[in-house]
């Protein structure tokens, strides 16, 4: 998967935005204002910031050592660093997915449902 694939699947997430609140090459992928991915655009090989199960995290870093890393900059028990291009196009899909899930899981009931009503 490359970054266009990347930004273009967390993109069709409903209520997902992009911003840059950081700097001008950090894109970050929010739902409902809280932040599920971090992409930084400046770098030779490409990789994502995402939330993960803590658990599931240890498990997904010692399966693939190379391409899942603790979370770069951020909490590393609930973020992994992964290099999108060394891992299967499924396995990211499914990251994202469970990152967002688990960032829906944490929203206030009010805000929840606001995003089940979206279209």
């Amino acid at each position: 998967m490359d970054l266009t694939a990347f930004r273009d699947y967390c993109l069709r997430k409903k209520g997902t935005v992009e911003a840059f609140p950081f700097d001008e090459v950090t894109l970050v992928f929010k739902v409902m204002g809280k932040m599920f991915a971090l992409l930084p655009l400046d770098e030779d090989t490409p990789r994502a910031n995402l939330k993960c199960d803590p658990e599931r995290a240890v498990e997904l870093r010692a399966q693939w050592p190379e391409a899942i890393l603790p979370g770069w900059h951020m909490n590393k028990k609930h973020w992994n660093t992964i290099y999108i291009e060394a891992l299967p196009d499924r396995l990211v899909c499914d990251l994202i997915d469970h990152s967002r899930e688990l960032v829906v899981a944490g929203l206030p009931r009010k805000l929840r449902q606001q995003l089940d009503e979206l279209p």
